[in-house]
């Protein structure tokens, strides 16, 4: 973005203009808002409707292997290449490219409801951004690009905090992606805050009008929690090198897989669907669980593993963690959508597998596992943090210091198995 000192900030802060640009984000933070639940609700949609009950066992090969072909067409042909790679994770960007948006689109929408394991974070930034930029655009053509980086950032605040379900985590997730500190995060974070509280107002509703819902990430009905043991602090350093071991194995299978795929986008693309689609098939003849477990970013099917997962047996668990992670991390390197829900879910399936071990309840263990696979996917630690403690809901407080161990040493242990070549290297 650019460095200010704080005088500079201060400064800019009382201009007439840093009002100016507040008053356009609490305008676009509601358009925005109701877009990306709109987005959200599609991809619900059309998951549901073409992954129908009663769907014959090879129903995922046609799909997954058409979605390749079409996201390859998108990759080669569309501007933008159907937006970047979720195989970088999360990595701070300049302003957004318009004509960038119609493809970054249409890659998700083939991507997430076809069953690429993968979320939907990181389109929905791009459009939220892009969308932003759009407004202050048409607002005023000649808007300079610092000016036009803040709306666009707003637009993105607004967009993600509709998934996440909270502004304040929204803010975490993309200070932390982005890099930003010091006098300028402050420029930055308030129009983006105050676009996402406002448009938040889609979701909770105002007055007597009643909001739309929300798609919030708390996991109902865990066991009660009281407060973590010495034992527990033990198993935090477990978790968190596991999570390290395995987050890197899955981002390095993705980014070794990635330049071939690219090299011959047409045939691997499609092959990549191919081989997630027999992935998931292979797990639910043999466990006799539902394909949607390996299929899809796990957003929605998160809830449910954690209530019914303890009735999972430990081969089941086992093979729904490495059909996941396999599929995770081949729709990494082909397709497009975003790289957190995925390694939430394959956290809470490790915990709920580690669980069965002596000294070890259900709720740390599955906080831990979120907090450790995700701070080792998307190397974002404060995030990562705030995931596992919001998901846990009333119990998230108490399991929160072993969180924190478990997500420090994963992202240490991450950094020290990361050689200085992957993209993700901070």
């Amino acid at each position: 973005m650019w460095a200010l000192t704080r005088d500079d900030a201060n400064a800019m802060l009382r201009s007439p203009q840093y009002l100016r640009l507040l008053v356009l984000a609490a305008v676009i933070g509601v358009p925005i808002s109701a877009a990306a639940y709109g987005f959200l609700a599609l991809v619900s949609y059309l998951q549901k409707w073409i992954y129908f009950d009663g769907a014959p066992w090879w129903w995922p090969i046609p799909l997954l292997g058409c979605a390749g072909l079409l996201v390859g067409l998108v990759v080669r042909y569309l501007p933008g290449r159907g937006g970047h790679s979720p195989a970088d994770g999360f990595a701070p960007g300049g302003l957004p490219v318009l004509n960038a948006l119609p493809g970054v689109a249409l890659a998700a929408l083939i991507s997430l409801p076809l069953g690429a394991v993968l979320g939907p974070e990181a389109p929905l930034i791009a459009i939220g951004g892009g969308l932003g930029l759009l407004a202050v655009r048409l607002a005023k053509r000649d808007t300079p690009d610092r000016a036009a980086a803040v709306v666009a950032s707003a637009g993105s605040f607004a967009a993600i905090s509709a998934l996440l379900g909270s502004p304040l985590l929204g803010a975490f997730l993309l200070m932390e992606a982005s890099g930003l500190g010091g006098a300028t995060l402050i420029l930055v974070l308030m129009p983006g805050l105050l676009a996402a509280g406002v448009g938040a107002l889609i979701f909770i509703g105002l007055d007597a009008w009643t909001g739309l819902g929300t798609f919030a990430l708390a996991l109902p009905g865990l066991p009660e929690y009281d407060r973590p043991d010495v034992t527990e602090f033990g198993w935090a350093i477990v978790f968190g090198l596991l999570g390290a071991l395995a987050g890197t194995a899955v981002r390095r299978l993705a980014l070794l897989s990635r330049p071939h795929v690219e090299r011959r986008l047409l045939l691997l693309t499609p092959a990549a669907g191919l081989v997630v689609a027999g992935l998931a098939i292979g797990y639910a003849e043999s466990t006799g669980h539902p394909v949607s477990d390996v299929l899809f970013s796990g957003q929605e099917a998160l809830p449910d593993l954690v209530t019914t997962g303890t009735g999972y047996s430990v081969g089941a668990l086992l093979a729904l963690l490495a059909a996941k992670g396999l599929g995770y991390a081949v729709s990494l390197s082909a397709f497009r959508g975003g790289p957190v829900f995925p390694s939430l879910y394959l956290g809470a399936a490790g915990g709920i597998l580690l669980s069965h071990l002596p000294g070890l309840e259900l709720v740390p263990a599955v906080a831990m596992g979120i907090g450790a696979m995700s701070a080792a996917m998307l190397r974002l630690p404060l995030t990562a943090v705030l995931l596992a403690t919001l998901l846990m809901a009333e119990d998230g407080l108490a399991a929160m210091p072993v969180v924190i161990v478990a997500v420090v040493v994963s992202y240490v242990f991450t950094a020290r198995l990361t050689p200085g070549s992957d993209p993700q290297s901070r």
